[in-house]
């Protein structure tokens, strides 16, 4: 993309608790919104051709498994039943990685942004995104990295006595356009997570926020410091969507 068409905002909402299906549909139709846009800017001639937009969506989700490309069904514990019986839902869904859990407490982040505004480097990417969680961490006193091979944040990362992961990741990209993204455990209810083997890792914990702190910590505080991270790692602008786009 020619430098003087990058868009370096992003466009901020906060979808609060939202069932999977709907923010899936949603996150959908913006990236293929900004699909559609780079296929016309390719055909236009260089002084008709517009920004793409950068999206980042923030939400809970009620009580849901999502289970990626690369993932193993049976990394899911607990049959239909089981899932009824823990007001759950299961899908199986277009991102990397293998099985997570989505539920109250979390926040979960999708960035939907046209990499061709930053730069075109995945792995850059995931770690940012990394980055920007163990920098919000820093903020609680609360020391986090990353376990080669292993995407996500980590506590415990280093020694790996009791490493335990605090946040997960799952993306797609295509033509540098991203969505899903990451689960980060702040007051959730870490029993939800004894029905699956977390990320197809059985030999390592999860964590939360709250259980690392002892107590719980307000959803919307832990939110502005990971904005404050994501705009400051990609150089980029956060601006709060001023109306509804959903409809």
């Amino acid at each position: 993309m020619n430098a003087v068409l990058q868009n370096k905002e992003i466009q901020f909402e906060q979808l609060g608790l939202i069932d999977y299906k709907e923010a899936w549909e949603y996150q959908e139709k913006l990236f293929n919104e900004i699909l559609e846009l780079k296929s016309q800017n390719r055909k236009a001639p260089e002084d008709a051709q517009v920004q793409t937009p950068n999206y980042l969506l923030f939400c809970s989700h009620p009580h849901v498994y999502t289970l990626g490309k690369s993932g193993h069904e049976e990394n899911l514990l607990i049959d239909e039943e089981g899932l009824k019986a823990k007001g759950a839902t299961f899908y199986k869904i277009n991102r990397g990685g293998d099985i997570t859990y989505h539920g109250p407490g979390q926040i979960v982040g999708y960035p939907i942004l046209d990499l061709d505004n930053f730069f075109t480097d995945i792995h850059k990417y995931l770690r940012l995104l990394e980055e920007a969680v163990i920098l919000t961490l820093e903020e609680y006193g609360i020391t986090t990295g990353r376990i080669p091979g292993l995407t996500g944040v980590w506590l415990d990362h280093e020694a790996q006595v009791n490493p335990r992961k605090i946040c997960a990741m799952g993306v797609k990209c295509s033509r540098w356009v991203t969505m899903h993204g990451f689960a980060f455990n702040i007051n959730t209810d870490l029993n939800y997570f004894s029905n699956i083997v977390p990320c197809g890792i059985s030999d390592k914990k999860v964590t939360s926020l709250a259980q690392e702190l002892g107590y719980e910590v307000p959803l919307a505080e832990v939110e502005e410091k990971l904005r404050k991270h994501i705009a400051n790692l990609f150089e980029a602008t956060i601006i709060t969507a001023t109306h509804e786009k959903r409809h």
